[in-house]
């Protein structure tokens, strides 16, 4: 049937498709011509609303060109003033793009956006917030232009909001964002249904490329979509003050109406259990939590990288030095609190109250690069080496205890291997020409002998509950409160 539709109607569909797209170019550019703010703010004029249809219409039969004959719109889309921010979820392709055209609503996107021919005209037509990577202080200017959209009584155009923040597999909903509900305002919930027989539709971090998902959806003779406006969600007192209770509880209602479960980590915390690099996280490891804890403290995403060169060197300049709770809050510059405490417990291997601060580094830097395992290595061993540069199978056994998360692991075979001289020390040098002979070294090396160890390196490639990685959310509220897992037991 592909290679049938790839000869026939996948082209066909293409041509037409690109078509309605350039088609509706010029009338975006037209309309966008001198506009601004004050004028957005009032109700739109005859012509614009005339262009507003025509666009509407070429831009649904572009969709219909791609396959999607209806779309099957359940509940009533709220005004502007009854809901000025529309929150959709799960995001999981491109082609969640057809809300937006149906309705227009502005977005949120990268800056970069506006500079690709045609898209580009088309998006900039519906006034969407941009975000600049550029700009360090974009986060806070877009949460606050958000905010003064949204509390403009419905002067502005609805904004849609994907509050995942990326695209997954539907399977459930991961945490949400809090921007979309910093404002306080009510929002209106909007689920996304494609119940194809043969899902072609989701993109996400791994699987096909954006072509090849374009190319299958385009050979698939009908493809439905089904859009759900939920009733607004009117936020309590409590929630307006709380972003991250309100979007919770927003997401819980979405969840309910997918008939999906949550899960409590993110799309980073996927990426680290499920990163392709040469250490595979068992599922019993302890970086995810500690992962959820970096964020809870406050550690940007977009400056971890310098945090962690700033850490590492602190850390060298300690050595073999340990510290106690008080000095760590020191080391990480963050007052002592019950989130510091809960991340000193992770490294607090004996509980007598005191941590070897390059285990936190080398957990921070897996969390920063999860697919670089080299680079983690390395560093872990400018941490370790004595000064002729050298390493004992202890060391080794600590590191990669460290990076994996896990509290036993058996490194003899793997030290061994890479000590071919038998020294009993191995430089960085040596692990790394073995390393490029041997790709699979954690396979063959380190998870092998674990199989019938107590231990249980589980690798995270095994089947996962939620589809997406191993299942983090708690089946009950008792396991949320259970104590932490350590490093070491």
């Amino acid at each position: 049937q592909i290679a049938f539709m790839t000869l026939t109607l996948f082209p066909i569909r293409l041509f037409f498709a690109a078509f309605m797209m350039l088609l509706a170019w010029p009338f975006a550019f037209i309309a966008s011509l001198g506009s601004d703010e004050q004028e957005l703010e009032k109700p739109l004029s005859w012509w614009r609303k005339i262009v507003d249809v025509l666009l509407k219409a070429i831009m649904r039969m572009m969709w219909l060109a791609g396959g999607f004959h209806w779309i099957n719109v359940k509940g009533r889309r709220a005004l502007p003033a009854e809901a000025a921010i529309l929150t959709v979820a799960p995001h999981s392709s491109y082609f969640d793009a057809i809300p937006v055209t149906m309705t227009f609503a502005s977005i949120v996107m990268k800056a970069e956006s506006k500079d690709i021919p045609v898209w580009g005209t088309l998006i900039k037509y519906i006034r969407p917030v941009f975000v600049s990577r550029s700009d360090q202080d974009s986060r806070r200017k877009t949460v606050e232009e958000i905010k003064r959209r949204a509390q403009s009584d419905g002067k502005w155009p609805q904004i849609m909001i994907f509050p995942e923040g990326t695209c997954t597999n539907r399977s459930c909903l991961i945490t949400f964002k809090p921007g979309a509900f910093i404002p306080g305002v009510p929002v209106q919930p909007v689920v996304l249904r494609y119940p194809n027989k043969l899902d072609t539709i989701t993109w996400t971090w791994q699987g096909p490329g954006a072509f090849e998902i374009l190319w299958l959806t385009l050979c698939q003779f009908h493809n439905s979509v089904e859009i759900e406006f939920l009733p607004v969600y009117i936020p309590s007192e409590e929630e307006r003050k709380n972003p991250v209770l309100y979007a919770n509880n927003v997401r819980r209602v979405m969840a309910e109406a997918l008939g999906v479960s949550v899960t409590d980590y993110t799309f980073e915390d996927c990426q680290l259990a499920l990163a392709e690099g040469q250490l595979r996280l068992p599922s019993d490891t302890c970086l995810l939590e500690f992962a959820k804890l970096v964020r809870s403290l406050g550690l940007k995403p977009e400056t971890l990288e310098d945090d962690l060169d700033k850490y590492a060197a602190s850390a060298m300049k300690m050595k073999k030095e340990k510290v106690d709770l008080r000095e760590f809050s020191a080391y990480l510059e963050f007052p002592v609190s019950h989130t510091l405490e809960s991340m000193f417990a992770l490294f607090d291997e004996n509980e007598d109250g005191i941590i070897d601060i390059r285990e936190f580094v080398i957990a921070l830097s897996v969390v920063c690069k999860p697919s670089k395992t080299l680079e983690t290595i390395q560093l872990a061993f400018q941490l370790y080496q004595s000064e002729g540069g050298t390493i004992t199978e202890d060391d080794l056994a600590q590191i990669l205890k460290t990076a994996m998360g896990v509290s036993q692991i058996n490194v003899t075979h793997l030290f061994r291997a890479v000590d071919e001289e038998e020294k009993g020390k191995i430089t960085y040098d040596d692990f790394y020409t073995f390393a490029e002979l041997h790709p699979h070294f954690a396979e063959d090396y380190l998870y092998a002998d674990q199989m019938g160890a107590e231990s249980s390196l589980e690798t995270s490639s095994l089947s996962a509950p939620n589809g997406i990685c191993t299942d983090f959310s708690p089946d009950n509220t008792e396991d949320k409160n259970k104590p932490l897992q350590k490093k070491l037991n």
